[in-house]
């Protein structure tokens, strides 16, 4: 099974194929517009900019799950995204990526890309480690999507190639990303 084998729906509601995306460098994210991470839609916009030309597509995913940080509705988050951040990566249905009602995409990713810890190593690490003890304790364990901003690098061929937890930046992305390129 490949990333490519999946259905989704788009921001506006509009079923849509993954392998409509086939031979691109996907980076799929799942987002929310209240959270600490949401300044990360400027670099995610950015690092759009920069390689969409040679290939890589993100994905938004809005999700409200973690501490009701993505309230709104789809053409809210949409406008959101725009206004603030000038998003025009695809964005796709506000969607549920962890537990029992998770979305079987993220699903497929959370189990092809195991969860390897937080970056303890940095201020933020800590802070989402201490966050998610404190409200989801649950979420610390297994696979599952810890929290939003978390992003799954798949390659060309459809296949799940990395997993990054929040606090790794779009920036710090970019030469993992000029190397799946």
């Amino acid at each position: 099974m490949a990333v490519y084998d999946f259905k989704v729906k788009n921001i506006k509601g509009k079923e849509e194929a993954l392998s409509d995306y086939a031979g691109k460098l996907l980076l799929i994210v799942n987002t929310a517009s209240k959270c600490g991470f949401t300044p990360q839609y400027d670099g995610l916009e950015k690092l759009y900019q920069e390689y969409k030309g040679r290939g890589l597509v993100i994905l938004g995913f809005p999700s409200n799950q973690f501490l009701a940080q993505d309230p709104g509705s789809n053409d809210e988050i949409s406008s959101f995204c725009r206004l603030n951040y000038g998003v025009t990566f695809p964005l796709f249905s506000k969607t549920d990526v962890r537990g029992e009602t998770a979305d079987p995409l993220f699903k497929f990713l959370s189990d092809a890309a195991p969860f390897q810890g937080f970056e303890l190593d940095k201020e933020m690490g800590r802070k989402i480690q201490s966050v998610v003890k404190e409200h989801y304790p649950e979420n610390l364990e297994g696979n599952g999507i810890k929290w939003n901003f978390t992003k799954f690098l798949v390659g060309r061929d459809g296949e799940v190639k990395a997993r990054f937890e929040p606090t790794v930046t779009p920036e710090e992305l970019k030469p993992i990303i000029e190397a799946a390129l």
